[in-house]
């Protein structure tokens, strides 16, 4: 059987993660996906979806950040975990990412939710899962996307070194087992969700602790102002 094409992806990632795409798993995702399509609304839009992989190639990464699924509302996923597009409010989450970001650093809290320029300096903002159904959170589990995001991170543990792994969240910190921590930093916290910002996320200072570490080990630190939004 001939090989399915793979998606528009970086090629410094299509190298090391291509060989998923002709996975049985990724097979049966695309049919269930191309059902989906057919009666409900994806997000994001198809573009976008590996928006993470486009904006931060595999030896670029730096940070990664894990988010759990898309936001499943009109204009809001772009491909990015806890972003949203310009001009759409930002939801309470990521008001808290900027909160704590604003009493970590002094960075004041932008117009807009779009965390495209922290991808493009190596923040790695990859969901576990990369599209979901309209109105619907994460009703693309277990679909196969949980696979081919673990890959991703199993390659960057394994290839990389002094790597800032953010697991905010239960969801996220399942992920701690697949990171060697001799290798790579691991910080962990409650999710800045309201329901639980207040249990510890609230005063985490993941900012400042990433980018000391990055500079310790010869990288420069992440610049997490936003620009305004035009």
């Amino acid at each position: 059987m001939a090989s399915s094409p793979a998606p528009q992806i970086d090629p410094s990632w299509l190298e090391v993660i291509g060989d998923q795409f002709d996975a049985d798993y990724m097979q049966q995702l695309r049919a269930f996906l191309k059902e989906e399509k057919k009666s409900h609304a994806i997000y994001p839009r198809g573009p976008d979806i590996f928006n993470a992989f486009n904006h931060t190639p595999f030896d670029r990464v730096r940070v990664v950040i894990l988010g759990q699924d898309p936001y499943h509302n009109p204009g809001e996923a772009h491909g990015l975990c806890f972003s949203v597009q310009p001009g759409v409010k930002l939801p309470p989450s990521l008001v808290n990412i900027f909160k704590e970001l604003e009493t970590d650093l002094g960075v004041p809290s932008p117009d807009h939710g779009c965390l495209t320029s922290w991808a493009q300096q190596g923040v790695f903002l990859l969901n576990s899962k990369l599209t979901v159904r309209a109105h619907q959170a994460n009703s693309h589990r277990n679909r196969g996307w949980e696979t081919f995001t673990t890959r991703a991170i199993e390659l960057l543990n394994e290839k990389r070194q002094h790597l800032v792994f953010i697991l905010w969240g239960a969801s996220a910190q399942k992920n701690a087992t697949l990171i060697n921590e001799d290798r790579h930093l691991i910080l962990q916290g409650p999710h800045p969700s309201p329901l639980s910002a207040y249990r510890g996320f609230f005063g985490c200072r993941h900012f400042s602790i990433a980018n000391s570490y990055l500079q310790v080990h010869g990288y420069s630190p992440i610049d997490w102002r936003l620009r305004e939004s035009q």
